[in-house]
């Protein structure tokens, strides 16, 4: 199953928009223009149906509540909406919609929220039910075990969905960042716990898969693995080549920042079976490592049993200067004063006619992301 659809009302930046989305997406925009905020779409979909996560009260208020989700340039019609139409091969198609605002004690509320699968509805709220007990609309029907049973594929899809954001500086103290353990946690504080709890078979067969990978960036790495110490903290130990015998031994409070966010995001890769988010995975590595990352994503998901939805944000022109990437697989995010708006290069005949004839996506559309003041920086000191 795969995101393949995403329509969205005062979202953030976000006052309307309505895309298509594939199976791999490249976000770019200028800074502030909402990359971050139209990754945390889904992000939110996936508190939601998480049981144990708090729900729709706990995945608005931990964002601030449902005055800062709104759309600055929101008006007339102040309700937030989200709504994605999935794609399942071998089950059709589903469409999930909430749409929500607030009570007068601030507290989030449904206005509706619909499930239909190949066109024929299997939720629709509010109900009956609902009239006769306003209090239920603080809840949606993905949060509840027994009310979610008809479309259970939906909120299975929506709690795979993976963001991951691997900070090194969080991955060497994870303690410093926060004394308890965060489960999944997409900066890193209980990443390399969730490296040691793989099975061992498996851990050791993508750990051999990424070390041939690091040995590029790192040609010195030798050999990688994960060990406890003393006191049951699991670490990243690399055996890097050095005259003297185990002088070359380093774990993961050694390793460059480079190499610890590439070991992250080609961990990543074979981590989950949903769609994974991504923030400017070119960060700290070399350029002419950051150039195969697309070849690279596209070669780890061939090798899978089941093929993931990658949605990427970046900035990098050496990315972006892949051949491979046709003009349905990005979006760019253009602000302006009625908020940020969402262009797909497939919309625009000039655009689509350059990258036919063997331009790039870095050539075309990149350029256009830039800030048009960006050369007022040079004389602002």
């Amino acid at each position: 199953m795969y995101i393949q659809r995403l329509k969205v009302e005062n979202w953030k930046n976000f006052l309307k928009g309505d895309v298509r989305i594939s199976k791999r997406l490249f976000l770019i925009g200028p800074n502030a223009s909402g990359k971050s905020n139209f990754l945390d779409i889904f992000r939110f979909l996936r508190d939601l149906s998480l049981s144990k996560g708090g729900g729709l009260r706990q995945a608005v208020e931990s964002r601030g509540g449902v005055s800062a989700l709104r759309c600055l340039a929101a008006r007339k019609k102040p309700d937030i909406l989200i709504e994605v139409e999935l794609n399942d091969e071998n089950d059709g198609k589903w469409v999930y919609r909430l749409r929500f605002n607030q009570n007068k004690q601030r507290i989030p509320l449904i206005k509706e929220e619909l499930v239909k699968h190949n066109d024929v509805v299997v939720l629709k709220r509010p109900d009956e039910d609902d009239d006769a007990d306003e209090l239920r609309l603080t809840q949606t029907a993905l949060e509840q075990i027994n009310a979610n049973k008809d479309f259970r594929p939906v909120v299975n899809f929506f709690q795979s969905v993976n963001y991951q954001h691997l900070l090194p500086q969080v991955i060497r103290d994870p303690q410093g960042f926060s004394p308890s353990q965060i489960e999944n946690d997409p900066f890193g504080r209980d990443f390399l716990q969730r490296v040691e709890s793989t099975s061992e078979r498996l851990r050791d067969v993508r750990l051999n898969k990424i070390l041939s990978a690091l040995k590029v960036a790192a040609p010195q790495l030798k050999e990688l693995k994960i060990i406890r110490d003393k006191f049951g903290i699991p670490h990243l130990i690399g055996l890097f080549a050095h005259w003297r015998p185990h002088a070359g031994k380093q774990n993961e409070t050694q390793f460059s920042d480079g190499t610890l966010r590439l070991f992250g995001l080609l961990w990543s890769l074979f981590e989950g079976e949903g769609p994974l988010l991504m923030e400017e995975p070119e960060l700290s590595l070399h350029s002419e490592v950051v150039r195969h990352l697309p070849s690279l994503i596209e070669r780890v998901n061939r090798h899978r049993k089941t093929k993931r939805q990658f949605i990427v944000s970046t900035h990098s022109e050496e990315i972006l200067a892949d051949k491979s990437i046709s003009a349905h697989e990005v979006l760019r995010l253009e602000p302006s004063q009625e908020g940020t708006l969402l262009k797909s290069p497939v919309d625009n005949p000039e655009e689509v006619a350059q990258l036919k004839a063997g331009l790039t996506v870095a050539d075309v559309i990149l350029p256009k992301s830039a800030p048009d003041n960006a050369k007022q920086l040079e004389f602002s000191f």
